[in-house]
């Protein structure tokens, strides 16, 4: 008898490399552009956040009628103190609804024209916030 040395091959073949590459590269794809909205819309939230007090100051004026106009309530230099936050302005009457604008800073995956626009229409003291601005176009509010 013939004495043959078998061996057995161990590894990987290049077909099953390039396959394991090409799904890394398709994962890839798809998760980059995913990563980068989600801390563009994590990086706004500051921008969100600014207008909470403004929200705030509009809604207890309404409820309680102090000041008697709202659209004299005067913005607090506190409320754009985020790094996100350019400006934050305050206007409207009660028959037109209060409008709340907050821009922000362009970067971080958010431009200067990714406003926040808020606006409060009164009804029995209570007010009801609708959202506008190229924030809603972008995805980002």
């Amino acid at each position: 008898m013939m004495n043959m040395n078998t061996k057995n091959q161990k590894g990987f073949t290049l077909i099953e490399l390039m396959i394991v590459v090409a799904i890394i590269g398709i994962l890839a794809a798809i998760a980059l552009p995913a990563y980068q909205t989600y801390t563009a819309r994590a990086t706004y939230s500051e921008v969100i956040s600014a207008s909470s007090a403004a929200k705030t100051a509009v809604e207890v004026c309404a409820q309680t009628g102090v000041p008697a106009d709202c659209s004299t309530i005067t913005v607090n230099p506190g409320w754009t103190n985020a790094p996100t936050v350019d400006t934050l302005t305050l206007g409207g009457d009660a028959a037109n609804g209060y409008t709340i604008t907050v821009t922000p800073n362009a970067g971080s995956g958010i431009a200067a024209t990714d406003t926040l626009i808020l606006t409060g229409t009164l009804n029995n003291g209570a007010v009801t916030w609708a959202t506008t601005g190229g924030c809603v176009t972008s995805g980002l509010c």
